[in-house]
């Protein structure tokens, strides 16, 4: 059964371009070490053809017929599951599938060359090896129930996501400020490419990187292994540096969608509560994805002095929402730079905004870029972590009552429409039942609106004009 299963593999990995032909006995002796086995007989692969036939490096090749059992996207988490007379090893199987993935330098060479001619061919390609490496897990995310729920802002997005456990706001705050040791210093560092793993660290026997540069500083582009959305990418500082909203937060998010302009690109926020679950090192997250908010219109035009060639508008979103939009990265990056600077010092007690209090910063902005129509796109959704003791977890974050179906922080994803909820909603609620996802998805509306720091009524959108004026004043 295992020489069966290691023979599969093997056509399994030539078929996607993993190894060479001329490669089959070294493959399949590294495959033996991992497993610690002492030798392997090829076995006769020789089934029926099924729907697609032959791959056609395995046709040239002379490998016979793909082997049935677990054919389609799955195919290979069957392989794996027998190869493991189906015991569940991420730190094993994925140390097998390192020994089939191809060197950092050749998948760089091979990204490269497509990225040359085409940026778009270059990202379909990597999509679909992080995922034929098994470094995405196509069967894992599979599991994640996901659904559409209609709202007064448009379609939602849910997500119960099953592969990845929920966080604790007061621990992600408290992660910020922890001095990193150990390596790699944290799961978005470089040093995680090819790393084996540990029981509290996952395994990265087959993730590979792609460097890119953006602002003049060396990055990576990856894929999440979680893929909340299609082609869920990161991009990640090469220093394990703070996340940072600032001037050239937004010129290098502008700068990565005019490099692969099919790709949306955002930024977390940077404080505690309103930012994301990994503070602790510059990154942004975008993909090929329309989320809800990218959809939804601007409901009222806004003008800024000096910035006249820039359209800007308020966008009909839940949480507080400027659109940005030129042909001019430049503009785009100043008329940002300007707003930013006048709301990280913006207090209007009267709706309970305040700068900061006791010498702890609370504003600041999640920022969301793309290349729409021939423009640049610039969203800049206004945050406050503020906490009161009626509401310890945030002010302008989920309140208690909402805490049944999100607790976590309310970050880029959820900003934008989609909802990453923890797995406990599968024992709570009936998750098949129609009225048990729309009541979930009313409900993460109102998760969003709790979120926004100018409330949709009368008073909360007159104190947003009043900050867009002050903007207009602000002097940086």
């Amino acid at each position: 059964m295992t020489d069966a299963a290691i023979s599969k593999l093997l056509l399994y990995a030539e078929e996607k371009g993993l190894i060479e032909p001329s490669e089959r006995i070294w493959a399949a002796n590294a495959v033996i070490d991992a497993l610690g086995l002492d030798s392997y007989t090829p076995a006769d692969l020789q089934t029926r053809a099924v729907e697609g036939g032959l791959g056609q490096r395995a046709v040239e090749g002379g490998l016979g017929q793909r082997a049935v059992e677990g054919d389609g996207p799955y195919r290979l988490a069957a392989i794996l599951s027998e190869l493991l007379n189906g015991k569940a090893d991420d730190l094993l199987d994925t140390a097998i599938m390192g020994r089939l993935t191809p060197r950092p330098a050749q998948v760089i060479e091979k990204f490269d060359a497509l990225c040359a001619r085409d940026p778009k061919a270059a990202t379909d390609w990597y999509y679909a090896f992080s995922q034929d490496t098994n470094y995405i897990r196509r069967d894992r995310i599979a599991k994640d129930i996901r659904w559409r729920t209609a709202t007064a802002y448009g379609e939602l997005d849910i997500t119960v996501n099953l592969s990845k456990p929920e966080k604790d706001p007061r621990v992600i705050a408290a992660a910020r400020t922890v001095s990193a040791c150990g390596y790699p210093l944290c799961q978005l560092c470089a040093e995680s490419e090819g790393y084996a793993g540990r029981i509290d660290y996952p395994a990265r026997g087959n993730h590979r990187i792609i460097p890119i540069t953006l602002g003049g500083a060396r990055w990576y582009l990856q894929y999440s292994p979680y893929v909340y959305y299609n082609e869920h990418c990161i991009a990640l500082n090469a220093e394990h540096i703070p996340m940072k909203i600032d001037r050239g937060c937004f010129a290098r998010l502008l700068e990565f969608v005019f490099l692969f302009p099919h790709y949306f690109m955002g930024s977390n926020a940077d404080l505690p509560i309103v930012g994301g679950s990994i503070l602790s090192h510059d990154h942004f997250q975008g993909g090929r994805y329309d989320f809800p908010m990218a959809l939804a219109p601007v409901e009222k035009a806004v003008s800024f002095r000096g910035f006249e060639g820039v359209e800007a508008g308020v966008v009909r979103w839940p949480m507080s929402v400027l659109r940005l939009r030129s042909a001019e990265r430049g503009a785009l990056v100043d008329l940002a730079d300007k707003i930013l600077g006048c709301w990280r010092a913006y207090t209007d007690e009267s709706v309970y905004i305040f700068a900061e209090t006791e010498g702890e910063p609370h504003n600041t902005i999640t920022a969301i870029a793309r290349f729409r129509d021939g423009a640049f796109e610039l969203d800049l959704v206004l945050r406050n972590n503020i906490t009161t003791a009626e509401h310890p977890l945030g002010v302008f974050h989920p309140h208690a009552e909402l805490h049944h179906i999100k607790k976590e922080n309310i970050g880029l994803i959820e900003v934008m429409g989609l909802a990453v909820l923890p797995p406990r909603l599968r024992d709570q609620y009936d998750l098949e039942s129609a009225e048990a996802r729309e009541e979930i998805g009313q409900v993460f509306a109102k998760v969003l609106e709790h979120c926004g720091v100018f409330k949709r009524d009368a008073q909360g959108q007159s104190a947003f004009l009043k900050f867009m004026e002050s903007v207009n004043a602000y002097d940086n």
